[in-house]
């Protein structure tokens, strides 16, 4: 269904290609007027950022020496004396953060969860989906009111089932939203016949419609940023916030951001990204599972740089250990946060023994990072926010570690940071873990097609990103297996001895589904071929495709 709403001060029209319930009540002309203006000043901007992204690929791609690395036209900013804005007061102890998508009984558990902080989110744990994004907006609509409810439906379906309320605000989590990045397009709403950009709609509707009620609480809004590749991409950032401040009446810095680094060139430019954004930004994020995802894309083409299954590439690895440490000394000389990242297990009731084993690698990640220096972390379970909370409690009795200035890290010239950044971990391809890339990436790709972005898969909570590592790790390895050594022998081999070929991928295909077994209890069994042909078709291709999410968009309604 479409139609075309605008006010007579529009430059272009908006029109909607889709419908869904209360769609009325959030895109008023008011609103669809306010998104088209931010469409029209920065989606140009927008577009020769993301083609600088293929430029730089390109020259990566083609071996240019000294990339990625640190820029030596930002020197100065590096080198510079300089702090970010202070932070604001509800932002200053955010030891525990949930993270989790916007659907409302989500909302709710995640403001009630006793968590310091939750990062709703709309881009990795949703699926984009017309009905799914705004329903998102309009429960952080009414969660910011405060009126948001929700009644799930009973075990049989035959009566109301539980129900759901907020706490009282003084109870609730500080909301932090992350809408999706600046790659994504928002193809339901047309700005004169072109799509609009994912980010400023996510960002730009929430904004509209709850930024002066957050102002007035001193509740932000706040923001959490994705998929940042430069300096010059966080200031577009610093850019549109500063428009939608000035267009919806708030100060100048009301708006306050925390970015991830979870791209590979992003890490070379901290600093930077903290500078574009000082006068309101409250720290950065150790994005790991899309960090090591960027890894293997940048270096797609390079066979020197392929990593073992995912299992074995932990925190613990010299390259991530070194991007956490230098993460958290760049964040403290600036007077910024330095988040910690997501431990990706969840609780296993069924097995007291197994969960115990689950909980001590999430203890002994959240130990890594507090004694490392980070000021808080990630949860994706409610169930883990005592056992974070009990970590950070007994090793960070202050509100943050902003006094761990990490001066170790110091010591380090730029190209020996380089070389720990891009230094590539040991380890080994087994046959459990190559058939669990393929499981994983057809199972999340199954239901994210269905409308579900965030899959719990083997005790792990997955999501795009982890979806990415699988698919991209496969392309590398079928790509760079076929290659041959002076002896004529593939380069790649798991563990037992039998070669990465496209034979062992069609295997590997083939069996899943006997694997699956009953397809009707997993989110999204029904599409399990539709995913299954399309990871066929995307590691067969010459060039991976930047992001998994991009040919599967256009298969949504």
């Amino acid at each position: 269904m479409s139609a075309v709403m605008a006010t007579p001060d529009d430059s272009n029209a908006v029109q909607l290609t889709a419908q869904a319930a209360g769609q009325e009540h959030l895109l008023t002309p008011a609103a669809l007027a306010f998104l088209a203006r931010l469409h029209e000043r920065f989606e140009p901007v927008r577009q020769a950022r993301l083609a600088e992204r293929i430029t730089r690929q390109a020259r990566i791609d083609a071996g240019a020496e000294g990339l990625p690395g640190f820029r030596d036209d930002t020197r100065t900013i590096r080198e510079g004396d300089w702090m970010v804005a202070p932070l604001p007061q509800a932002l200053l102890d955010r030891r525990v953060e949930i993270t989790g998508p916007v659907d409302p009984k989500m909302v709710i558990n995640a403001l009630n969860s006793g968590a310091n902080c939750f990062m709703a989110d709309f881009e990795d744990s949703t699926s984009p989906t017309w009905p799914n994004l705004l329903a998102g907006q309009q429960a952080l609509r009414d969660a910011v009111a405060g009126t948001l409810e929700f009644t799930g439906p009973s075990p049989d379906g035959t009566a109301p089932g539980k129900h759901y309320a907020l706490k009282p605000s003084g109870q609730q989590a500080v909301l932090l939203v992350r809408p999706r990045g600046w790659h994504l397009d928002e193809k339901h709403v047309q700005v004169g016949g072109e799509s609009m950009s994912a980010s400023l709609f996510d960002a730009g509707l929430f904004a509209f419609h709850n930024a002066a009620a957050l102002a007035a609480k001193d509740r932000g809004p706040y923001f959490y940023l994705p998929k940042l590749e430069s300096m010059e991409e966080a200031a577009l950032w610093n850019q549109v916030l500063g428009h939608i401040e000035g267009a919806l009446g708030l100060p100048g810095g009301q708006i306050k951001v925390t970015v991830l680094i979870e791209t590979l060139p992003a890490v070379f430019e901290m600093d930077e990204i903290l500078h574009a954004l000082r006068g309101r930004i409250a720290g950065l994020n150790c994005g790991r599972w899309d960090y090591i995802f960027s890894y293997l894309k940048t270096f797609r083409a390079d066979p020197s740089k392929v990593l073992p299954e995912r299992s074995q590439v932990t925190m613990t690895q010299p390259f991530l250990r070194t991007y956490s440490e230098l993460l958290i000394h760049t964040c403290h000389k600036r007077g910024a946060h330095a988040m910690g990242g997501m431990a990706a297990q969840i609780p296993i009731s069924s097995d007291p023994e197994a969960n115990e084993a689950a909980l001590a690698k999430v203890r002994a990640d959240k130990l890594r990072e507090v004694t490392a220096g980070h000021d808080g972390t990630w949860v994706a379970h409610p169930a883990l926010i005592p056992l974070a909370r009990k970590v950070f409690d007994e090793r960070m009795p202050t509100p943050h570690q902003h006094h761990v200035l990490r001066e170790d890290m110091a010591a380090f010239t730029e190209q020996q940071l380089r070389d720990q950044l891009l230094a590539v971990p040991v380890g080994t391809i087994t046959r459990a873990g190559f058939d669990n890339n393929v499981e994983v990436c057809v199972r999340y790709l199954a239901a994210w097609l269905d409308g579900n972005g965030c899959v719990p898969i083997h005790w792990l909570m997955e999501d795009a990103a982890t979806a990415e590592i699988a698919r991209a790790q496969l392309w590398q390895w079928m790509r760079h297996g076929q290659a041959v050594d002076g002896d004529g022998e593939p380069r790649l081999h798991l563990d037992d001895g039998t070669p990465i070929d496209w034979t062992l991928l069609e295997r590997s295909l083939i069996g899943l589904p006997a694997r699956l077994g009953d397809r009707a209890a997993l989110p999204g069994g029904s599409r399990i071929n539709e995913a299954i042909g399309m990871l066929d078709r995307l590691t067969h291709a010459d060039v991976l495709e930047d992001f998994l999410t991009l040919p599967a968009y256009q298969r949504l309604d």
